[in-house]
């Protein structure tokens, strides 16, 4: 590893400091480097904090170690135009750094090459592609939106040792997951702008899709989205009445909202069955960069045959439901989509694995 991808690595740790905290923002590290020495250090901590630039060059100036003269080493290129905070290129000419290395380019259209552009103009030498590949996988999220204009699409699924989602809904729900798999699955969700879920798996499980665990905060929870084409979903349930986060629903026609409350919002594609690639370009114009789909099985399913599943998280639990009748997940299925494994887990007795498709990663 050259020297400067071993400061670039130490970067990429930095910016994981503000995971779960930063979104609709990427995750970015920052270093500053004199004479071979590390001297500050900054990271994007939460939405509205300072970005990693500006943080590095408070690190030193708290330190009264001088800016001028010292390298960059920053994960994703620096902001040019003014958002919540102002532009990092002129912080780092300000600061009168005298070199800028860049992990991985920004494609969103209001940077694309831009903050690069404003540094070398400007007398700073750039570098660019340090461990680009490393820091776009970082920032996947943002990145695919940027490109994409659609969220990256995760599928969560959770089975007993047989494939069953559920079991006997004569007798009383019996949770089959570990503490350690439900942990997991709340970090996942941690990482998620929006959790979307069919209304029959509301009308079943009535479930809150907020995440619990992760510290996730200044940022809201994730918007909570329900595929809803009837207006089915009942008015007394989490998703209508708990406030703690925001619930849309995607259905077929107008409804009557003059009852819901004010975190309930209504959309209406006008279809009998609501395009996947419709509700994935309708939430990308939201500006929803990552959404987590958490079931049921025909959800599942419709998202699997549209194509437009980026990832699929699967949880296999020892324990063995009683009910023979009981909806099962089949894994041949992802395979047939062209899913493989990329990684896989113990989480207390549970099997958790990764899928991905090769030519999406």
């Amino acid at each position: 590893m050259t020297e400067a991808e071993q400061y670039m690595r130490r970067a990429i740790e930095l910016a994981e400091r503000g995971r779960h905290r930063v979104m609709p923002n990427p995750l970015v590290g920052c270093i500053l480097v004199r004479e071979d020495k590390v001297v500050a250090e900054g990271w994007h901590d939460h939405i509205g904090g300072l970005h990693a630039e500006q943080m590095a060059i408070a690190d030193a100036e708290s330190k009264g170690v001088a800016t001028r003269g010292t390298t960059v080493y920053v994960t994703l290129e620096p902001c040019n135009h003014f958002g919540r905070t102002p532009p990092c290129t002129e912080a780092l000419l300000w600061a009168g750094v005298s070199k800028v290395v860049i992990g991985a380019m920004d494609p969103n259209p209001t940077v694309r090459g831009d903050g690069a552009r404003t540094l070398e103009e400007s007398g700073v030498e750039v570098v660019t592609g340090v461990l680009e590949d490393e820091c776009e996988s970082q920032m996947k999220e943002f990145i695919h939106w940027c490109k994409e204009r659609r969220p990256l699409v995760t599928l969560k699924a959770s089975t007993d040792a047989k494939g069953r989602i559920d079991g006997d809904p004569s007798k009383p729900a019996v949770r089959f997951s570990s503490d350690s798999s439900l942990q997991m699955a709340h970090e996942i969700r941690a990482d998620s702008m929006a959790i979307l879920v069919g209304v029959d798996t509301v009308i079943r499980d009535d479930p809150s899709l907020t995440v619990r665990g992760p510290e996730i905060e200044p940022r809201e929870q994730p918007k909570r989205v329900v595929v809803d084409p009837n207006d089915r979903i009942p008015k007394d349930c989490k998703l209508m009445v708990d406030s703690k986060a925001p619930t849309l629903l995607i259905q077929s026609s107008e409804h009557d909202s003059s009852r819901d409350e004010q975190h309930v919002e209504r959309v209406v594609i006008p279809e009998h069955e609501i395009p996947i690639a419709r509700i994935l370009d309708m939430l990308g114009d939201m500006g929803v960069q990552s959404l987590l789909v958490e079931g049921g099985l025909d959800t599942w399913s419709r998202f699997l045959d549209s194509g437009l599943v980026d990832r699929v998280r699967v949880s296999v639990s020892p324990v063995e439901l009683t009910h023979d009748g009981a909806q099962c997940f089949d894994l041949s299925v992802l395979e047939e989509h062209g899913f493989s494994i990329v990684s896989e887990t113990e989480a207390d007795g549970d099997k958790v694995t990764i899928w991905e498709i090769p030519e999406k990663r």
